[in-house]
């Protein structure tokens, strides 16, 4: 047969069959929507869909750094080296509202995109992108973990002595301030990295900033900020 030519071999005149009923292709039988989607009755869920292992929060971490790190940082603060570099601040996974989340939350996020985030699927398999959000929540527990989770028998250690212990400043073991060259706006509608929320407080150490113009663009580099990193 000639594609798209017509034939009298069949009732309907086609060359092309339809495919049978109920057929899948290889490849895209999506067994578990809640796996390929992250909502379980249209909704959010804080549950995996698979056990999560060791191996899994290594590759979750292997992809957060290549694929999240650019914006949120490696710790998760929002401050990434392209905010540093005056992009818009990114959100903060140690937040209380990003800590209230659902797991699937994340999950959800990276497959649609969210505000000025754009969607991920295209670069990060399903089975990636769950694993980026069990390590997203194992990098929440350590940077809000509390004496209680810590094994009966262990030493605890004050963060300052140790960061003064490896010749760091103490205040390297401070807050997180927002590098005051990025681009702080929130806009007056109550939209927020364009997701709807109310605006949240200035980070300390940010500056104000009006929309650059024409004439503004590649005009001149963002000033150099020294700080921790």
């Amino acid at each position: 047969m000639f594609p798209q030519r017509g034939t009298t071999m069949f009732a309907d005149g086609r060359s092309v069959r339809p495919q049978v009923l109920h057929t899948v292709a290889r490849g895209q039988l999506y067994e578990s929507d809640y796996f390929y989607t992250g909502l379980m009755n249209g909704k959010e869920a804080d549950q995996m869909p698979f056990p999560v292992t060791m191996q899994v929060l290594a590759r979750g971490q292997e992809r957060f750094n290549v694929y999240c790190t650019p914006c949120h940082s490696r710790v998760g603060n929002g401050a990434g080296m392209i905010v540093q570099r005056g992009y818009k601040p990114a959100g903060n996974l140690h937040d209380p509202k990003r800590m209230a989340e659902p797991l699937s939350h994340y999950f959800y996020v990276m497959t649609n995109g969210y505000g000025a985030m754009p969607d991920y699927k295209a670069q990060v398999t399903p089975e990636d992108r769950w694993a980026i959000a069990a390590y997203i929540r194992a990098l929440q527990l350590s940077q809000n973990a509390t004496t209680a989770d810590v094994p009966a028998g262990t030493q605890v250690q004050n963060l300052n002595d140790i960061a003064e212990k490896a010749g760091l400043p103490a205040s390297y073991a401070g807050p997180w301030p927002m590098p005051s060259t990025s681009v702080y706006e929130p806009p007056a509608s109550g939209l927020y990295s364009g997701a709807p929320g109310q605006n949240p407080p200035k980070p300390a150490g940010a500056t104000n900033a009006t929309k650059p113009t024409k004439s503004d663009v590649g005009s001149k580099p963002p000033a150099k900020t020294s700080g921790a990193h």
